[in-house]
């Protein structure tokens, strides 16, 4: 940029030489090149500090790594390689039929709980059943004890009968009592309940539904809007769902997902306001430039990043400033223009501050995007 002002006062000062027949010596050479040197390193501090540039920039996305829900082996990969996608779709298959067989199994077994709930109702109405019926025999027992004790008092019969009545109403209430608990028992059995579901059928359920998110997730699909770039996966690999292992990337390619990062010096963050004027040049697209806005300016940078771990910081060391990131919305559409995200771009910022001065950058950004026609490489 230095080069372009130096080049373009050198224009301006030949024309003016000429123009007005201004007699070339060290005097004037000397004025001319001390009001340059001074001029321009004016123009460059206010220029700088009121409209900022940056010539790191570049469109951020969001990727999200795709890891396979189960462990197995790709039966199918129809997924292609930077083809558009959309939530839902198949990004590949593994081998099902493990978790088909779970899944068989853990019906069976629920259906086999499900059974036992109606054998316990079963024996719950046949320990009620037994328990009344030892409850009548205990009251006919008790009954022929109070009439055999009137007649003894009475001296009608024997002590003998006597405790023969006693000994069957003593029998009786163990009777009684022994069906009691065993109508009990099986009144807990068959109200051992979880929110009106028998336990053991609630938790065959939980297991049956377990199986079938994993049957679910031999099916990997995609996640969102995007696409997924260098699909190395192919039918007959083993895959396992390690957190370190992804075995593809999908691009993420909602707008919430993608934004357009400018790196600033810290030194011009003073004067940038949410809303300020920005203009941006792609590397992709030479001698054009794209009119957008600062959204914000993030109020974070990550050299001042802590991170817990089991070692001290040592801030007697040296780090790097750091640049502060603004996020700029783009107010043109660049879908017709081949431009991957990821791509670089320069971006200038025009406060409300020196607005005149803001002339000078746009000119200068424009030739910056003109040089983008110029690369060598290969050659």
């Amino acid at each position: 940029m230095e080069l372009l002002l130096i080049l373009i006062y050198i224009s301006i000062c030949y024309v003016v030489f000429k123009l007005f027949k201004i007699p070339v010596n060290q005097w004037s050479l000397a004025t001319a090149t001390l009001g340059g040197i001074v001029g321009i390193v004016l123009l460059l501090l206010i220029m700088n500090y009121n409209h900022p540039f940056t010539k790191n920039a570049r469109i951020y996305f969001s990727v999200t790594p795709v890891l396979p829900g189960v462990r197995g082996r790709v039966v199918d990969v129809p997924v292609q390689a930077n083809a558009v996608l959309k939530q839902g779709d198949v990004l590949f298959r593994i081998d099902p039929k493990p978790y088909e067989y779970v899944v068989q199994q853990k019906k069976a077994a629920l259906a086999e709980a499900e059974q036992n709930v109606k054998q316990l109702k079963a024996s719950l109405d046949q320990a009620t059943a037994g328990a009344e019926r030892a409850n009548a025999q205990l009251g006919l027992a008790q009954q022929n004890y109070d009439r055999q004790n009137e007649l003894f008092q009475k001296k009608v019969v024997a002590q003998a009968t006597l405790d023969t009545a006693t000994r069957d109403l003593e029998a009786a209430r163990q009777s009684w009592m022994g069906a009691k608990a065993e109508q009990e028992r099986a009144q807990l059995a068959y109200s051992s309940n979880i929110d009106g579901v028998n336990t053991a059928v609630a938790r065959l359920q939980a297991e049956l539904g377990d199986a079938q998110f994993d049957l679910d997730q031999t099916v990997t699909r995609a996640p969102g809007p995007g696409f997924v770039t260098q699909v190395a996966l192919r039918p007959g690999m083993y895959v396992v769902p390690a957190p370190l292992r992804p075995v593809m990337t999908f691009v993420n390619t909602d707008r919430e997902d993608q934004g357009l990062g400018a790196a600033f010096q810290q030194n011009s963050l003073q004067r940038v306001r949410a809303g300020d004027e920005a203009e941006v040049a792609f590397d992709a697209v030479p001698g054009r430039v794209f009119r957008g806005k600062v959204r914000t300016v993030l109020d974070a940078i990550a050299a001042g990043q802590i991170e817990a771990s089991g070692a001290l910081i040592d801030f007697a060391e040296r780090t790097e400033g750091g640049r502060a990131l603004a996020i700029i919305d783009l107010e043109e559409d660049i879908s017709k223009y081949q431009i991957p995200v990821g791509a670089a771009a320069q971006v200038a910022i025009y406060t409300q501050y020196w607005h005149h001065v803001s002339l000078l950058r746009k000119i200068l950004l424009r030739m910056r995007s003109w040089e983008n026609y110029l690369f060598l490489e290969g050659h």
